[in-house]
Order: C-alpha cells, then structure tokens, then sequence
C-alpha cells in the first residue's frame, strides 16, 4: 500500500496530462459552438453541444488558486477602493489586510482576522464571508500556502508550527485583536490563545469567534469524526500520505493531497454535485446565463485545492479527532501545557450550523464549556437555523443573521474595553 500511495500523485498528474488533448479539443469545439457567426450556434442542438463540451472541459481541468477579486466596498454610505496588503509573512502562510481607501472622515473600526481553514481549500473560500465584513470592519485574513509549493529547506510545519503561527500573528497584529476562526482552526486558536492567557500576553485577542469548530468531536459525531475514530492515525499515515513529484517546488515533501481531500468531500455528497452539475448542463442548453454563472463560480472556488503536510495532517488527526486532546484539557504545545483554565479575558462567541455535516451541533459550543473561568457574560452561543457547515460562514442567512450578530459581540466587547484603556490616561493627566 506504501507504494501505491507513493506513486498516486504522479497517476494523478498524468491523468490530467493524458486528458490535456481531449480537453484542448471540447474547448476549441465549445468556442466553435458559441461562435454568433456559426448557424448552428442559436439552435437547441449547437446549445447542447456547446453545454457538454463545458462541462466535460471543467471537470477534466486542473483550477489553480482563485484571487479574492474585492476590489471596493461601502463604508458609510460611500464606495471606497479595496486593495490587498501583506502584513506578516512565514513560508508556510501570511496575513492578507484588505485595506480601505478612508478619509479622515470615516471613524476607526475594530480589527478582525479571519483565521480561514487549512484543510484542502484556499482562503478564497472566505471571500464572501471578507465581503460582509468589509463595509464595519478592518479585515485581515490567513492566507495559507500551498505545501507542494514550499521546498523541503523550509522545513516542516504541524499542529505546534501551527499555533506558533497564530500567536505571531496576534502579537503582530494587536492589540484589540479580534479572531473569526472558520471550522478546523477553531482547535489551534483556542489552544494558542489559552496560551497567551497563561502568560498574561497583552496582545491577547479580545475575543473569538469560533465557527462550526470539531472542539470535542465526540458531540453529535459526523462521518469524517466516525471515520477518524474508526480508523486511526495510523491509517491515514499508511493511505493517504505521498510524496510531491518534482515538478513542483516541494518536490519530495510528505504531503496529503489536495485531491484526496476533495474526493472525500464531495464523495459524501456525491448525489449532490451530479445534479448541480446536471443543472448547469440544463441551464446552458436554456440560455439560462445568470444560473450557470453562478455555478461557476461555486465550482471554480470549491474545486481549487492545496496539499497540506503530512505531519499537520497527521498530528491534527490524532490530537483533535481520536485523541480529544482538547477538550480533555490534556493538549500540550511542545513543552508546556494548553490550558483552557487560564482563560479568563478573551471573549467567545461559538457559531453552529443546525445541518452541518462536517463538525456536528454542539462540538463548537463545547469550546464555552470547556473554559471554566471565563465569566458567563463574555460567553455567546448561536445555532443558525436551516444551514450546512458552508452557511456557517457565507451564503444570504449568514448575512443577514450570523453577520449582524457577530457584529454586535465584536462591539460589545470594543465598549467593555474602552473604559479599561481610558483610565491610566486619565490618571497620568491629573497627576
């Protein structure tokens, strides 16, 4: 099995070149199709052609990392240009802020990083959920970095590389930091901010906001929680670790594949992805335009994928879905313990999707149960109706009701911290 594993990235890769031919012609006969010069493109049979060629064409394509593409916002009441900025950097990831053009007329707004997942997908899955809170908020985001495209001198990165990152970023970024963790960092943020609380860090975040988090996977077990118990760490290491081919910078770096992990994705719902993409097959042949573009854009951001490394992978996998080493209060952090106890500032808002079949309901409100010694008062849960684990972070509800109500903590916590930050001002002018 060790060898067939190895050699699965370089089947994968020359699959996608054998189809190279037979992709180059459905795209040359899709253009021909759609050409208004051509009689037959108007016709139900030229749609029709024209439609299979597209959808044969984009299954068969290899999607490379999207671009955020936010390039203006509304800030009140006036549009305002959006450019990206790198504001921290390592090799294995860095911190996008979307900067505003404001005047000095706009007041200062609270600082959110949006901690995105790493586990398969691009930050560019958050671009909707950037996208809400860019009018009220100054916004950064983690943008990881693709492990086949860092070489081996970089060296390795897992779970305590991980959290090493997180509090960099927070000491850079802070204070009156505010953290949005969607789904799989939920694990690393909580435990790196218990760390900065057990060492009094002033550049504690003020608050997170965990998102559809597997803190204690044992709640409400999904599939993939079902699975990792079942089957092991040991497992994963024997099947789903490869190596990087060289044609890539990470040549020869333990990885877990990008593909593999979307395979499992969308093999959980496979029923669903064949009859979106009938759909988008129907909506061409219609001339429906509005209907398959947004299917394109879906597809063109959930089939791009990045490779993770295997030590991450693996240690995630023992610690957080067969270990249950956090909330157990038994996770350490290289040498020293993560102790949830020592949370007593940093505010928690747990978010949960009523249907979500990724991190079950109440694995992410375990995060508010787990943490004794934070007062009650800074504790906020919220279970969003009628949603998956995609509409915990994007989509119309999140918008319209999770959005408003992460707002409204973000401020409740920006006014309980004001006072504390006025007072030594005021002491040192009367004395």
């Amino acid at each position: 099995m060790g060898v067939y594993m190895d050699l699965a990235y370089y089947w994968y890769e020359a699959a996608h070149l054998m189809l190279s031919p037979a992709r180059a012609a459905s795209d040359a006969t899709r253009l021909m199709f759609n050409n208004p010069i051509n009689p037959l493109t108007h016709t139900a049979y030229g749609r029709t052609v024209s439609a299979a060629c597209e959808i044969f064409e984009r299954t068969t394509r290899r999607y490379g990392k999207p671009a955020f593409g936010l390039h203006s916002t509304w800030v009140d009441g006036e549009r305002v240009p959006v450019t990206e900025r790198v504001v921290w950097e390592r090799p294995f990831g860095r911190v996008i802020s979307f900067d505003r053009a404001m005047n000095f007329r706009h007041r200062p707004q609270p600082k959110i990083l949006m901690v995105a997942p790493m586990s398969g997908h691009f930050a560019t899955l958050l671009r909707g959920t950037v996208d809400t809170f860019l009018p009220t908020h100054q916004v950064m985001i983690t943008d990881w970095t693709d492990a086949r495209m860092v070489p081996l001198a970089a060296g390795s990165f897992d779970l305590d590389d991980y959290i090493d990152y997180l509090i960099s970023m927070f000491r850079a970024l802070g204070p009156d930091l505010h953290v949005m963790a969607v789904c799989q960092p939920s694990v690393p943020v909580l435990a790196a901010i218990a760390r900065m609380e057990a060492e009094n860090d002033p550049c504690t975040p003020r608050s997170m906001i965990l998102m559809g988090g597997p803190i204690d996977t044992r709640r409400s077990p999904t599939a993939v929680n079902q699975v990792a118990q079942e089957r092991g760490v040991d497992w994963f290491g024997r099947n789903c670790i490869v190596k990087v081919p060289p044609s890539y910078p990470g040549f020869w770096r333990d990885v877990y594949p990008g593909f593999l992990q979307l395979s499992g994705f969308m093999a959980m719902n496979m029923d669903r992805h064949l009859n979106a993409h009938y759909d988008m097959f129907k909506h061409l042949v219609r001339g429906d335009g509005d209907s398959a573009e947004k299917h394109r854009e879906f597809y063109d951001e959930y089939l791009a994928v990045m490779d993770l490394t295997a030590e991450y992978y693996l240690q995630t996998v023992e610690k957080v879905f067969v270990n249950h080493e956090l909330p157990d209060n038994k996770m350490m952090h290289r040498d020293k313990p993560v102790d949830l106890n020592a949370i007593r500032r940093c505010a928690i808002m747990a978010i949960e999707g009523e249907k979500d079949d990724i991190s079950g309901v109440g694995q992410t409100l375990a995060a508010l149960q787990v943490t004794p010694n934070l007062p009650v008062e800074k504790k906020v849960y919220h279970l969003q109706l009628g949603v998956g684990h995609y509409g915990v972070f994007n989509g119309s509800r999140f918008r319209a009701e999770t959005a408003p109500r992460i707002a409204d903590f973000i401020l409740n916590q920006q006014m309980e911290a004001a006072p504390a930050r006025a007072a030594p001002r005021l002491r040192k002018v009367v004395g």
